[in-house]
């Protein structure tokens, strides 16, 4: 309580009052705690997969649901560290933090008939858990040793998660742009020695990793990998009647994405010509075909895109990224050079117009990279749709920063739901930046077979 400091007891009124506000998820039932899930989340909490990604309408009890299952987790799995990760920081203030608060701190002790299973340290954004044995909290301080914690972080401030060694992870408004690949690979590699689990939790925005990593590999069989979808009115407090007004006041894209959790392609998607037929699995290019190299320079976030033109189909084959930072221009121009797996017939264009120095450098370091004749970011982003449109580009399947790059780069949207100018986090698609270089040089003089290259032995 925060007016007297003690915590409420069964009849004390913070308690009740939160158990009241929230009847569709709990309820006291002849003095007994009771979870009382809605269809959706039931099929959730009885999945043993390890990877558990539920894909709903908005207000539909995502958030809540979470951390249920992340309390069941911590039970299961005992001692030791779990993750909680939103996609902003605002999210997570506003709704992560809050929904863990009401679980960990209060209502977790009315289901074992105990103390609170948790308490927040602010500072360091983590829940510690209490020693179900001695039903006490070892931490004095933030940074002293603990029976176990949640460790609290939003995508936009990962930090503290490479350090962490985790037995489950709940990813709640994992769909959305700030949420990304990296993040998501970066929650799984603390997971590997546990061979933990995961819960994602969202409505969709885009059609970018969420769709490549999970859900595609879902639907041709992937034993791993459950989802769950279900509509905004599945939860009671959300009336068919506002769901059937918002269906017809949105586009068709929108209410699937926000209202039925289904993928569609959102207006504004700029490289919407792109389609799944366009991926193919990897194989041995020959070293005869011509490569082509994109480069988009950045001191943390330097992009190489490696393609290889079939000379029998005209058809460029994109096969290889890279995607890093802190490299000297010499390991970057050998990096580049790897890529190219001993063709010796090959052409590079990288970086804006006055990015000249970046392709002295690696110039000296052994790997030219030519100035692209298209310097404007519009042209390039129309000469690359006309390669899509074309049918002239193919990707490999397995290139999973690309491919998710491609299905969330996209415009603001005005009031009326109309495409802007602007490109929504446009500094953030390095791959696709490289994509844009690539072909703009592989349109010009330079870029016919052979013109321009250089020959490594």
């Amino acid at each position: 309580c925060k007016n007297c400091g003690k915590r409420p007891g069964r009849n004390g009124s913070p308690r009740t009052q939160i158990l009241r506000a929230r009847p569709n998820i709990w309820r006291i039932e002849d003095g007994e705690f009771k979870l009382g899930f809605h269809i959706g989340q039931t099929t959730a909490w009885h999945s043993t997969r390890r990877h558990i990604f539920i894909l709903a309408g908005t207000q539909s009890g995502k958030t809540s649901f979470g951390p249920w299952w992340l309390d069941r987790e911590i039970r299961n799995c005992g001692q030791g560290d779990y993750i909680a990760v939103t996609s902003s920081f605002d999210l997570f203030k506003l709704k992560m933090l809050p929904e863990l608060r009401a679980v960990f701190e209060s209502l977790s002790g009315w289901w074992d008939h105990g103390p609170p299973m948790g308490r927040y340290w602010s500072g360091a954004r983590i829940i510690e858990l209490r020693d179900p044995t001695t039903n006490k909290f070892w931490a004095k301080r933030a940074d002293d040793a603990m029976w176990g914690r949640i460790i609290l972080r939003s995508a936009q401030s990962p930090g503290g998660l490479e350090a962490a060694t985790a037995n489950a992870a709940w990813l709640d408004e994992c769909g959305q742009d700030a949420f990304t690949l990296e993040d998501f690979e970066a929650v799984q590699r603390r997971l590997s020695l546990s061979e933990g689990r995961i819960l994602g939790t969202t409505t969709l925005y885009n059609v970018g990793w969420l769709k490549s990593e999970i859900y595609d590999p879902w639907r041709e069989g992937d034993k791993d990998i459950e989802i769950v979808n279900f509509p905004s009115y599945i939860n009671p407090a959300f009336t068919y009647r506002e769901f059937k007004r918002m269906e017809a006041k949105l586009p068709r894209w929108r209410f699937a994405m926000f209202y039925r959790g289904l993928f569609a392609r959102p207006a504004g998607l700029i490289y919407g010509a792109f389609r799944d037929h366009m991926l193919v699995d990897p194989f041995p290019i020959p070293t005869w075909w011509p490569r082509y190299v994109g480069v988009d320079f950045g001191g943390a976030n330097t992009a190489i895109i490696w393609a290889a033109l079939d000379p029998t189909n005209n058809i460029f084959y994109i096969y290889a990224e890279w995607l890093g930072g802190g490299l000297t221009s010499n390991e970057y121009a050998e990096k580049a050079r790897e890529g190219l797996f001993g063709a010796e017939d090959w052409n590079a264009w990288g970086g804006a117009k006055g990015e000249t120095q970046e392709r002295r450098d690696w110039k000296a370091g052994g790997f030219k990279i030519q100035e692209p004749t298209i310097s404007s970011v519009e042209p390039g982003i129309t000469n690359v749709i006309g390669y899509l449109k074309g049918g002239r580009v193919r990707i490999f399947r397995n290139l999973k920063g690309l491919r998710d790059e491609l299905g969330s780069y996209r415009r603001k949207l005005d009031e009326a739901g109309d495409p802007t100018e602007d490109i929504v986090n446009k500094r953030s698609f390095h791959r696709l930046d490289a994509v844009r270089y690539l072909f703009t040089g592989a349109t010009s003089p330079t870029g016919k077979k052979g013109a321009g290259s250089m020959r490594h032995s």
